[in-house]
């Protein structure tokens, strides 16, 4: 998803605007999670861009895609810039105490 989000516009109410677009972020990383895995990866991971536009676009962690979007809202950006690319990984197995020593 590369995508441009205008947050103000005619007849619609900014608050409203800003809910529509995390519920369209959430709806894309939920289809892309159901998509099926590659045999030799066990997890998606999202690479995420976030930025006033793509130009000034900066990476960000996954987890802070919703406070991001939530604090564009409230520094009043007209838009913001949003970038995510899903990718196939493994994820790493967690250590146990077994394993420390």
């Amino acid at each position: 998803m590369k995508k441009l989000f205008l947050l103000n516009q005619e007849n619609k109410k900014r608050e409203r605007v800003v809910e529509a677009v995390k519920h369209e972020i959430r709806q894309y990383i939920k289809r892309e999670r159901k998509k099926k895995l590659p045999d030799d990866a066990s997890v998606w991971q999202f690479d995420c861009l976030f930025g006033k536009d793509m130009a000034s676009a900066i990476s960000i962690h996954f987890n802070e895609l919703t406070p991001s979007v939530d604090n564009a809202d409230t520094e009043n950006w007209d838009s913001f810039y949003v970038e995510i690319l899903s990718r196939a990984a493994k994820k790493a197995p967690k250590e146990t105490k077994d394993d420390q020593s």
